[in-house]
């Protein structure tokens, strides 16, 4: 016998029994998404390599090591989209949707970076991308951010905190990359091969070091928020100022980086103590250079991107996500001819109560190991067919969540009567 395949390493299958918190989280933020304007928008899993080198830069761990990059046939470097906010500045920019317009837009589905698999972190991840395009102001940062706390409102979903910080312009940053390259220089000794690396490269991304070792070094480094310039953090002052009207408590993180080389001004993380070393659970900030940076308009911008996975992880010990909808009737039949008339019962039934949820007993069975499968489904009702009942004309109905005899009904009159018992039985399929 051959050896069965297996799911590729981090890259998980959701099976039925999951799949409930997921659709949960999917529901309450579209909804949520809907009511604060943002658009939905889908934009391809394959992009050329050069968009995440130009945006996401050379010297940071996704586009180093992480990237699923491959040449097609044609020699053209294609890679699995690690991220999705390029993708929408690509599509924005592409698509002629800029010339002035100012856009809400989401996307969501599957990312992909090779890292290594641990609980919370994969290599096919999911996430939910929303992005603001066209606006410079703190207010739509404030905004952004209500609306996470929002969603975790409705999720029921309590251990999240919101850290910020500001990064400045790229002047700023400018200033600061060098104070930051001359302190690491004057430590160079101590530095791991990953940080000597970045040191001419691109400093900032020392602070991302996970090392243990590298902790006091990254401690004792320049802040960052002492070099701001004036209109950052102008722009930070007014949105902590809306925060603070909004009752969103939040802490100040001035070695807040982000992972991503396009950031600029806002940055911020909504983190939990819930998932272990997997911290993050949405993350995001400004991005006003970017669109200019891959050939567009200058034009100011501003996301989050939300981990599926970890939200999910979070609904799931908080208890909060709906159970999958039972369905409210299954058809239950024996006989040749009673199991072809069933079909058609189930399909009229379908058409007469669209959103309740007729399941059909499909590969036979006897009347009992029907009743079962009934039973476990979660119906409301039971409709019993069999050669003798079709003979005469009739169909039989019997509660299942409740203890009550069965009673019969023609079959012209089952839409109706079917309706009406549901209804007495107070049954809803949400």
């Amino acid at each position: 016998m051959s050896e069965s395949l297996q799911a590729v390493r981090g890259m998980n299958d959701v099976l039925p029994r999951e799949i409930a918190a997921w659709q949960h989280l999917e529901r309450v933020l579209c909804g949520l998404l809907q009511d604060y304007g943002y658009e939905e928008l889908r934009v391809p899993v394959v992009e050329h390599t050069e968009l995440f080198k130009r945006s996401i830069g050379e010297y940071t761990d996704i586009v180093e090591k992480e990237m699923y990059t491959f040449n097609d046939s044609g020699g053209d470097s294609l890679t699995l989209r690690p991220e999705a906010t390029a993708g929408i500045a690509r599509a924005a920019i592409s698509n002629g949707l800029l010339r002035g317009a100012r856009l809400k837009l989401w996307t969501a589905g599957a990312m992909f970076r090779h890292e290594r698999p641990q609980a919370g972190r994969f290599r096919q991840f999911h996430q939910f991308s929303v992005e603001a395009i066209g606006f410079a102001g703190p207010d739509v940062d404030a905004e952004l951010i209500a609306l996470c706390a929002r969603l975790w409102r409705r999720l029921g979903v309590s251990r999240v905190r919101l850290v910020l910080n500001s990064l400045g312009t790229s002047a700023a940053r400018g200033q600061y990359r060098a104070a930051l390259q001359a302190y690491f220089q004057s430590h160079e000794a101590a530095l791991d091969a990953d940080s000597r690396r970045r040191l001419h490269g691109n400093p900032l991304r020392i602070l991302d070091s996970k090392n243990p070792a590298m902790r006091a070094l990254v401690e004792g480094a320049p802040v960052l928020t002492d070099y701001l310039d004036s209109e950052s953090r102008a722009h930070f002052e007014s949105l902590r100022a809306m925060l603070d009207a909004l009752a969103i408590p939040y802490t100040i993180n001035p070695r807040l980086v982000r992972g991503l080389d396009y950031y600029s001004r806002t940055v911020f993380e909504w983190i939990t103590d819930a998932l272990g070393a997997q911290d993050a659970v949405c993350s995001g900030g400004r991005y006003d250079g970017l669109i200019a940076q891959l050939g567009g308009e200058a034009t100011p911008a501003v996301g989050f991107a939300l981990g599926i996975e970890r939200v999910v992880e979070l609904i799931r010990q908080a208890g909060t996500a709906a159970a999958a909808p039972a369905p409210a009737v299954y058809v239950i039949a024996s006989g040749a001819q009673a199991e072809a008339r069933a079909l058609q019962l189930a399909e009229q039934l379908r058409e007469a109560m669209p959103g309740q949820g007729v399941q059909m007993n499909l590969g036979g069975g006897n009347f009992k190991a029907q009743f079962r499968r009934a039973d476990r489904s979660g119906a409301c009702l039971a409709l019993i067919l069999g050669d003798a009942e079709l003979a005469r004309g009739v169909a039989a109905l019997k509660p299942l969540r409740r203890e009550a005899g069965q009673s019969e009904c023609a079959l012209a009159e089952l839409p109706g009567r079917v309706g009406k018992m549901l209804e007495e039985e107070s049954w809803t399929s949400t």
